[in-house]
């Protein structure tokens, strides 16, 4: 008997918790402030305009944006940095009639002032605790310089490692995408928004914006409502039952409507289904973009569809500025929509202490005391050494030793302080970023460095100078991979290898016979056939911020044994993608070598790395798997496994924990990611990891959104990587 779980309605504490005494005062407060608000006022509540440029006023016309906040006509403003902006903004909007402060906003994605690993980057970790600890600095340093809401974190899953803003996200799995999710928004919203060392979080981008048909930017979203519901919806469940204050609709359709206008998605789904009680916010300039979709006639009716579907503020276009007081006029949005959208907004204001102090986010002493601070970028460095995957380790040439004194320094990229800030780094400071140029000399090493390629594009150039830094050092360092603008929002790209010339670098390097360590620097999942051929090591180190080189040096000298699994399957082929671990068996499964199966003629479907994938310098041997009883109310199993530190170093693993739905009454992936434990082992040292198997484990949802646990029998995987684990079978009576 099928056991379904249906989805009640719950309201869960969106990231400031009220007493009933407290409550009663908000909304006394604002139902107080609503009922002085004229229409224009309640209208410019949903306003958000930028500080870049020039604002269109709702004449046409281009109005300064100053007399818009000055007459309580603008609700938010994003991309104003820094206190003294801050604070002069915020004075404009305390001059108008009713003293309604603004929210500002800002996409801090990896780093305010300090820049931290790019959010794959920090999945790559598998470490939830330093993944929250990063937020909490980045909101820290975000609130000190003014603001209040930052546009983050993306919870977008996405299979295609085309698509650039791959970068942002958390990979490709649902359920690691989940934890990361509420990592992040606990870190940057902390247990009040009303303290100052925290900030709004927005949870972005709703929904299915990670999967653009054909890794395109800005593209169409086409997939089935219960594959959403089991790979794409988890992430976004998981951030607003955690508390997130605020969500962003998405710039594609869903299911043939857009998000910005899509009223299943903010209505039905969002606030009906999960409980959310903050406020949705547009992504850039997509309320007027419902016309390019043509789904509008146009701006106006725009407004009109993008309101009654819930979607409450807009960002920088004016649809509703200009046409919602004719709208309500004229009975095509109701007023009491309006005042639900409004009453969201100031709300959250409430929560922010903006009422009580305007200014409480602007103090120039706090800033100036707290951006740069060393404690920040002490976890700036903790966090990029664990997000440095090790990939190749031939003849175990690394970690290098005291010993190798002579470095051949070859790649422009380590010694590009904007390169290694990476894409969404517009507050890091650069000029104080740490190359690895910086750190190996700093280490007091002697360093031979050399271009070998163009930065620009990317062909030999130097190559003998490049030979002749290589034949007098002790060891190689390369560095190959992209440019910071090469991954990142706007930059989908139909081939993600490492370009020729880069990778040639890497094989002349080789033939002289020295060791060649590759430093993989990209924002997402990256080809680089011929440099694992003739590599001796390589390190994917993405982009990771401020202390990008202090990192590197720590990891390739051993003083941090990397721990970092891949959070993105890396393929090997442009034409694999997309490429992710969950396949489903299909009803011809994938047989290496074998005809009229799911494969390829020319190439192999194996992808370069899979998911979860990461060595260490140190070895992990995993035995005495086994099935417990369920000891807690919920628990059917435990699945329980010995780990063994079997190598010569301490170092940490990641225990992953994969399951198998035998058969079901929909199609199953062969296997998915239900948990993962990260433990630290000294050599010879052994520890018991055990994983408690509830619904969540074993259920999926339907084609009609339903959670359902079959009985039946159930595959659970341990290992330490998706592509190596140890199994056990485990049957669910009815």
């Amino acid at each position: 008997m099928k056991k379904i779980i249906i989805l009640m309605v719950c309201l869960w504490g969106l990231g400031n918790t009220f007493t009933s005494a407290q409550t009663t005062e908000k909304e006394k407060f604002i139902s107080s402030l609503m009922k002085q608000m004229t229409l224009d006022e309640k209208i410019g509540q949903l306003a958000q305009c930028t500080y870049r440029g020039n604002f269109t006023g709702p004449d046409g016309g281009n109005i300064p944006k100053e007399e818009y906040v000055r007459q309580g006509r603008i609700g938010s403003m994003l991309n104003v940095i820094g206190v003294k902006d801050i604070r002069r903004y915020q004075e404009l909007a305390l001059q108008s009639r009713l003293r309604i402060p603004l929210i500002f906003g800002l996409d801090v994605i990896h780093g305010y002032r300090t820049g931290f690993p790019l959010p794959l980057a920090e999945a790559a970790s598998f470490d939830l605790a330093m993944i929250e600890e990063a937020a909490r600095y980045n909101a820290l340093e975000s609130a000190a310089d003014g603001l209040n809401w930052v546009f983050a974190p993306m919870v977008d899953i996405s299979w295609d490692a085309r698509w650039g803003r791959v970068m942002e996200g958390a990979g490709e799995d649902p359920y690691y995408g989940s934890r990361v999710a509420e990592a992040r928004v606990r870190g940057l919203q902390g247990d009040d928004l009303a303290d100052t060392t925290t900030v709004m979080a927005c949870m972005k981008h709703f929904a299915g914006y990670g999967a653009p048909i054909a890794g395109k930017e800005y593209n169409s979203v086409d997939m089935s409502m219960g594959h959403f519901a089991n790979f794409y919806m988890p992430p976004y469940k998981a951030a607003i039952k955690v508390g997130a204050a605020t969500v962003m609709s998405a710039f594609n359709d869903f299911n043939n409507i857009p998000c910005t206008a899509n009223d299943f998605l903010l209505n039905r789904l969002l606030r009906e289904q999960w409980g959310f009680k903050g406020f949705v916010v547009s992504d850039y300039n997509s309320v007027e973009e419902l016309v390019n979709h043509r789904y509008a006639v146009d701006k106006k009716d725009a407004a009109a569809k993008a309101l009654n579907a819930g979607l409450d503020m807009e960002m920088v276009s004016t649809c509703y500025l200009t046409y919602l007081k004719e709208l309500v006029q004229e009975g095509k949005v109701k007023e009491s929509v309006l005042d639900d959208a409004v009453r969201r907004i100031l709300e959250k204001k409430y929560e922010l202490g903006l009422f009580e102090d305007p200014f409480r986010y602007c103090n120039p002493e706090r800033a100036a005391r707290i951006l740069n601070a060393p404690e920040v970028r002490n976890a700036s460095l903790r966090m990029a050494e664990r997000s440095v995957v090790l990939l190749e380790n031939r003849e175990s040439v690394l970690p290098l030793t005291a010993q190798t004194r002579k470095i051949a320094l070859i790649g422009g990229l380590s010694k590009s302080q904007y390169d290694m800030a990476g894409a969404w780094a517009a507050t890091t400071d650069r000029n104080k970023v740490v190359t690895l140029y910086d750190a190996l000399v700093r280490k007091g090493l002697e360093v031979s460095y050399a271009e070998g390629y163009d930065m620009k594009s990317n062909q030999l150039t130097g190559l003998q100078e490049a030979l002749q830094a290589a034949e007098a050092s002790d060891v190689i360092v390369v560095a190959v991979g992209e440019r910071f603008g090469q991954s990142g929002e706007k930059a989908s790209k139909v081939n993600i290898a490492i370009p020729e010339g880069q990778q040639k670098l890497v094989s002349e390097l080789a033939k002289t016979g020295k060791p060649v360590i590759a430093l993989v620097m990209c924002g997402r999942p990256v080809i680089f056939n011929e440099i694992r051929e003739h590599a001796d090591a390589v390190l994917c180190t993405w982009w990771l911020g401020s202390e990008a080189g202090n990192a590197i040096c720590n990891v390739l000298w051993g003083e941090y044994n990397p721990s970092a699994k891949l959070p993105m399957t890396f393929p090997a082929h442009v034409g694999q993608i997309p490429i992710y671990y969950q396949n489903k068996s299909t009803g011809r499964p994938t047989a290496l070598k074998q005809t009229y199966k799911a494969s390829y003629i020319d190439a192999s479907t194996e992808p370069a790395y899979p998911f979860g994938y990461g060595l260490s310098y140190t070895d992990f041997g995993y035995s005495d798997l086994k099935l417990l009883p369920g000891k807690a109310a919920g628990v059917h199993t435990e699945v329980s496994v010995k780990v063994t530190n079997t190598g010569k170093c301490a170092g940490e693993e990641v225990v992953q924990l994969y399951v198998q739905d035998k058969v079901a009454s929909v199609t199953r992936p062969i296997k998915e990611l239900k948990g993962f434990r990260k433990i630290h082992l000294n050599v010879g040292e052994s520890k018991t990891v055990a994983f408690q198997i509830t619904d969540d484990a074993l259920g999926f949802y339907d084609n009609e959104m339903n959670y359902m646990v079959e009985p039946g029998d159930f595959v659970f995987m341990v290992g330490g990587s998706s592509d190596d684990v140890q199994q056990i079978t485990y049957n669910l009576k009815e």
